[in-house]
């Protein structure tokens, strides 16, 4: 089974091999049909703190690796 994998922007990289991951979603509203952004907030596993604030990268969904850290980055998206 493939996991899921999301794309975002690096808020924070002030943890020691975590970084805090924003990723925003555009959603309708179901009776008037406005559109609307929503967003939700990951920490995410980088194991060599290579990852800086604005950054946009993909992350993974992994085990538990800690109380909050369910996420680790896979790779940047370079623009």
């Amino acid at each position: 089974m493939e996991r899921k994998q999301l794309t975002g922007k690096v808020l924070s990289d002030k943890m020691d091999k975590t970084i805090v991951v924003v990723v925003e979603r555009v959603k309708q509203h179901p009776k008037y049909l406005r559109n609307y952004r929503v967003h939700e907030k990951y920490k995410a596993h980088d194991e060599k703190n290579e990852y800086k604030e604005g950054d946009t990268v993909v992350i993974e969904e992994t085990r538990p690796l800690s109380k909050d850290k369910r996420w680790r980055v896979m790779r940047k998206i370079t623009v």
